[in-house]
């Protein structure tokens, strides 16, 4: 054979043709029926149409292409899904598929390399700590034995708008809200508080605040992996690994004070969730060996998971009460007749207050914490109405827009906690048009810490006082814009007057 005549221009390009041709028929024959795709730009994809607001902005696009849509986020396939029948069937008959949840460089470097609830790969492990979680640290009975710490706390926050109702002066809200529900979590959580009485952060509050910003700043490696050195570069790999070394060193510090208390057997003081993670591990309940830095990543889980969703809720009750007063004038009756002449409002009061429910489901329903749910396909492509998905795409459930859709909501743009009386539609996961918690073995263990606390403050603050805006302001120019983070947040702090009606507290005190 002519050896020369392999590298004659002319043959060459007769085997590129006909490579092509068959690569073309394979390709073909092999051609997904995708989910429809809004035009994307080169390198970026669709990164430019997510706006400030992306769960409005991807609604609207939905809106266009469909409740089932394929983005592209830098290198990142996207599936946006916008309708409640989608999320039943995903539920239903893929669950198991779309299990994992996307890591990102924050949750691999503060979490231990993924390994707590929200972002470990499923499978046994998964499996083990969400079945603690939801057994042990979170269940019905573990949430109400906690109820002293929200007392307390709503005591020390009584008195504190106490005293700026004898002033006249208002208070922020927003700012209220976040400090006792970091406070109800942390000592939970590990028995000390986040928030100090002066309005100081404690060490693991300030630590954990750090937490929560690193979480929303931008990391150019999660879409763009072949530029992740640039995320060095702009220094936040770096606040990332100071961060977590600081957590870690506190976190090993207030395990070793609690294992010291064990060892002396005077544990009655600290039954927080270290206490009963080392107490179920002493006792051998835990079917898996957890090490320390499991422990550690379970903790912040619990932490961060809390907080900024118990804070956002109480502040968008608040806010919509505010906004809607006979909504506020019927609720705040209730809570009263309900609590009656006691001294202070207790859970088996909460438990009567059908309106407050109401008005509590309504503003899960306007405004979730999380607006979307994030889960990651695993290397199995699946077919969804029809619809070809790839492996390894991410989803995107759009549940703030699932939860205004008018196929399943009358009048959903308004404020109507009436729609939730003598309905038997709940956020418990069952409802695909209401879940603000998620649904499927996904969802979220917290859901009964969080209902409890909000009843529980929102309650309190009905019950003691009454509210207005400051001068100047009414109800119908009351801003509700929103700012998009770890979650939805009002976009200005919710600046409100309390008024302590004196003849009211007299009587309570009879």
């Amino acid at each position: 054979m002519n050896v020369a005549k392999l590298y004659n221009p002319w043959f060459l390009s007769l085997i590129l043709f006909f490579s092509l041709l068959i690569w073309l028929k394979l390709a073909k024959g092999k051609k997904l029926s995708l989910p429809p795709s809004p035009p994307k730009l080169p390198i970026i994809g669709n990164i430019h149409q997510l706006g400030k607001l992306p769960h409005r902005s991807l609604r609207d696009l939905s809106r266009k292409y469909g409740s089932l849509m394929l983005l592209q986020l830098g290198q990142n396939p996207i599936l946006v899904v916008s309708s409640a029948d989608s999320v039943k069937e995903m539920v239903k008959n893929h669950d198991i598929v779309f299990l994992n949840k996307p890591s990102t460089t924050a949750a691999e470097i503060l979490f231990y390399g993924c390994k707590d609830v929200g972002f470990a790969p499923y499978g046994e492990y998964w499996r083990q700590v969400r079945k603690i979680c939801v057994l042990e640290l979170l269940s019905l009975r573990r949430v109400h034995s906690f109820q002293f710490v929200r007392e307390e706390e709503v005591d020390v926050l009584v008195d504190k708008i106490r005293g700026a109702a004898v002033n006249g002066d208002a208070i922020n809200l927003t700012e209220t809200a976040m400090a006792i529900s970091s406070n109800i979590v942390s000592r939970c959580v590990l028995s000390r508080k986040a928030e100090e009485e002066d309005g100081s952060r404690s060490k693991f509050g300030q630590l954990a605040r750090r937490v929560m910003v690193l979480f929303t700043s931008l990391c150019i490696g999660d879409m763009f992996p072949y530029l992740k050195w640039l995320d060095m570069v702009t220094g936040y790999i770096q606040r990332l690994k100071t961060t977590f070394g600081e957590l870690d060193a506190f976190f090993d510090q207030v395990i070793e004070e609690h294992r010291a208390l064990q060892a002396q057997d005077d544990v009655a003081d600290k039954r927080d969730f270290i206490s009963i993670i080392l107490q179920l591990q002493k006792d051998g309940m835990v079917e898996i060996h957890l090490h320390q830095d499991n422990i550690k990543a379970i903790l912040l889980d619990m932490f961060t998971g809390g907080t900024d969703t118990t804070s956002t809720t109480t502040e968008w009750v608040m806010a919509e009460l505010l906004k809607h007063p006979n909504v506020m004038k019927k609720v705040q009756k209730e809570v009263r007749n309900v609590v009656g002449k006691k001294p202070k409002v207790d859970m088996n009061d909460i438990n009567q207050m059908e309106y407050l429910k109401c008005v509590i489901k309504e503003t899960l329903r306007l405004h979730p914490a999380v607006a979307f749910m994030v889960r990651r396909g695993t290397s199995e492509s699946i077919k969804l109405e029809g619809y070809d998905i790839p492996p390894n795409t991410t989803v995107f459930i759009n549940v703030w827009a699932i939860q205004r859709d008018p196929k399943w909501w009358d009048k959903p743009k308004e404020f109507f906690p009436e729609r939730f009386e003598n309905s038997t539609v709940d956020f418990k996961g069952q409802d695909f048009q209401f879940i603000p918690f998620g649904c499927g073995k996904r969802n979220c263990p917290g859901m009964a810490f969080e209902v409890v606390s909000v009843e529980y403050l929102i309650a309190n603050l009905l019950f003691w006082f009454d509210w207005r805006l400051p001068d100047g302001e009414n109800a119908e120019n009351l801003d509700m814009n929103e700012v998009y983070g770890l979650t939805v947040n009002r976009k200005f702090p919710l600046q409100v007057l309390p008024i302590s009606d004196s003849s009211f507290l007299c009587n309570q005190r009879m």
